[in-house]
């Protein structure tokens, strides 16, 4: 049953390879990509379920006993992170039919996102820090196919910088992997958590896990390394944005959350004041950039890098309620992120345009999303009982009661300029003036409004009954707060 953690990973993959076989049949590829992802959904919640009443899953492949083996390892806090991943992938293929445009559609946009669905579950679920290296580069090969997906000018000159800023990433990544081999002789993630301990060359360790922080940091978009995003992010469809908004900065912030947490952890006096300071450099660089513009995309692009700020600032402290918060907080930022991409995408369809300052009046109109996207933006903000509410309060909770309490009151001021930075959106697009809009037929709207209305009702479901989900979030933080946990799992399979 152990295998059950490579089904999320082997389905999307040997579905993207079917779809491969025949691009022009638009029906059949809209058809077996939702299988697809509906299989792999499928799997991810028996995974769920088994890691919820068994605990940690890891098979070892080729039979070779850990560390020697490639280790693929689920604990709650992956399967968690899989699930969520699969649910936004879900919706955004529903977004996809009717907005992607059928001349995409038939270059091989349904594979590249499923391999980018592999890529991002295999990375939540390796124990291998190699393999990790491996499973990024999938989803980085299938992000540079979905990024200048359609060949219009603005992607292809911004997919230069996304091309450049991972490839110096992506070597950066070798050589810290290199250096950390060099030194402890290992890759696997549990037996670094092992081996590292024992090393008592603090120092050097440290300015591997420095380098790794900023190799992680690259993908992560955090200060001052998220210079490339808000461009690269801009130029995709809308579809594509809410899928890289929602999952890709979320494989960097993993990372780091996942190996400063299991093994570096030798000089935390160091690395994790460094953490948290970064942390809330990154807040307010990303408050900067969302007040600065009046392009909806743009100010939910600079929300994403908030949100990196606030969890990583989470895991910088080392103690239950920041871990827990962390976690929490990331898994409802996954799922609202892809929901207000999808929301302002019906917007620009609406208005003919992202710029706030050309829209108006909507509300009279479609009062219904206006009062969706309203609650989405509420729950970005983290208003109570919405989801954005309990990892927030938990995280801020984890910095009164570590050492960085200055850093939890930037968190509760910057949440004013997060809330002020999209209900701006919900005044400008909603009220005022009515602007000229485009006429879209009721089918056309309903099929790009009903899955998004679903996304943010999960939202909603996720900080109404926070209560119910706490359990798992905390098993999750066990996880990450108790290494000895994730170590026996692997190095006893």
């Amino acid at each position: 049953m152990s295998n059950l953690a490579l089904f999320p990973i082997v389905i999307p993959l040997i579905f993207a390879a079917i779809l491969m076989l025949f691009p022009k049949k638009l029906h059949m590829q809209r058809i077996v990509a939702i299988a697809g992802v509906g299989a792999t959904l499928v799997s991810a919640i028996a995974l769920f379920s088994k890691v919820s009443t068994d605990g940690v899953q890891a098979i070892t492949l080729g039979s070779w006993p850990a560390p020697f083996g490639i280790s693929m390892v689920s604990d709650m806090f992956s399967v968690l992170l899989v699930l969520s991943s699969t649910i936004v992938t879900l919706f955004v293929l529903f977004y996809s039919i009717p907005t992607i445009g059928v001349k995409r559609e038939q270059s091989f946009y349904y594979p590249a996102v499923l391999f980018l669905m592999t890529g991002v579950n295999g990375a939540f679920t390796t124990g291998d820090i190699f393999n990790l290296f491996v499973f990024i580069e999938v989803l980085l090969m299938a992000s540079y196919a979905l990024i200048v997906h359609g060949g219009e000018k603005p992607q292809l000159r911004e997919s230069i910088k996304y091309l450049l800023v991972n490839i110096i990433s992506s070597a950066l990544f070798v050589s810290a992997v290199a250096y950390l081999y060099s030194v402890t002789g290992t890759l696997n993630m549990a037996d670094l958590a092992v081996k590292i301990p024992q090393i008592e060359a603090v120092g050097i360790l440290t300015v591997i896990a420095v380098l790794f922080l900023v190799v992680f940091g690259f993908k992560a978009a955090i200060f001052p390394l998220y210079f490339w995003l808000p461009g690269s992010y801009f130029a995709p469809p809308m579809a594509i944005l809410a899928l890289f908004g929602a999952l890709l900065t979320k494989v960097g912030v993993y990372a780091i959350m996942r190996t400063y947490t299991l093994f570096f952890t030798m000089n935390t006096g160091f690395t994790h004041e460094l953490l948290a300071i970064i942390a809330i450099l990154t807040i307010l660089a990303g408050c900067v950039g969302a007040l600065a513009y009046f392009d909806v995309k743009k100010i939910i692009i600079y929300n994403i890098i908030i949100a990196v700020g606030v969890i990583l600032f989470g895991i910088s402290q080392m103690n239950a309620a920041g871990v827990e918060g962390s976690i929490f907080y990331l898994v409802h930022d996954m799922l609202i992120k892809a929901a207000l991409f999808l929301l302002v995408g019906i917007l620009t369809v609406i208005f003919g345009t992202s710029d706030l300052r050309k829209m108006g009046g909507l509300i009279k109109s479609y009062p219904v999303f206006g009062w969706t996207f309203l609650v989405a933006a509420f729950g970005l903000a983290g208003i109570p009982p919405l989801s954005g509410f309990p990892g927030k309060l938990l995280i801020v909770q984890g910095g009164f009661e570590g050492t960085h309490f200055w850093g939890s009151l930037v968190i509760l001021a910057t949440s004013l300029l997060v809330l002020l930075s999209v209900v701006r959106i919900f005044i400008y697009a909603f009220w005022g003036e009515p602007a000229r809009i485009a006429t879209i037929d009721r089918k056309q709207y309903l099929s790009l409004f009903v899955p998004t209305a679903i996304l943010v009702a999960l939202t909603v479901v996720l900080g109404a009954g926070a209560e119910l989900f706490m359990p798992f979030i905390s098993d999750a933080g066990e996880v990450l707060l108790n290494p000895s946990l994730y170590i026996d799992a692997v190095l006893k399979e």
